[in-house]
């Protein structure tokens, strides 16, 4: 059964005008850095350094990977960067704003994912940290599996039905 919660979500590349909400959306998604003891400002420029070290560090291992908006109802809730490679599709990041999590959302795109996924024949593939998770439940719970896994992380992978 489709969440009705889902309805009305859009998914479309991002631009460089998402850059403060995608910039803040990654504050969101990690509090750990909200531990760290300093002055805001020096808590900000933390959090804007990690920021960039994610978008470089995913430029440079997967310079075709796409990035995505996903939207509600015209307003920016979440964003997928993913990476449509030859042997399978990468989920690279995925993350929402707390207001929208838990209301299947993240299950909604996963699920766009692999239908595309299904229709080229190929895989997803994602890797989640050991301290999420509950990313690593949601994945499972869509039928991805654990292929590979170290105390740091797992990864998961998602084979499409008939291969």
């Amino acid at each position: 059964m489709k969440s009705v919660a889902a309805e009305g979500l859009v998914v479309r590349p991002s631009q460089v005008s998402d850059g403060p909400f995608l910039q803040s959306l990654y504050q969101a998604a990690r509090p750990d850095l909200q531990w760290v003891d300093g002055e805001p400002e020096q808590v900000q420029q933390l959090v804007a350094q990690q920021f960039q070290i994610q978008e470089q560090g995913m430029g440079e291992n997967f310079p075709d990977a796409l990035h995505y908006v996903v939207e509600k109802l015209g307003t920016a809730i979440g964003a997928l960067s993913a990476d449509f490679g030859p042997n399978e599709i990468r989920v690279l990041y995925l993350a929402f704003v707390p207001q929208a999590r838990g209301q299947g959302y993240g299950r909604a795109v996963l699920q766009g994912v692999q239908k595309a996924a299904q229709q080229i024949r190929c895989p997803v593939a994602t890797v989640v940290w050991a301290s999420n998770p509950h990313a690593r439940q949601h994945y499972l719970a869509l039928g991805f599996e654990v292929e590979e896994r170290n105390p740091a992380a797992e990864r998961l992978v998602w084979y499409p039905k008939g291969n």
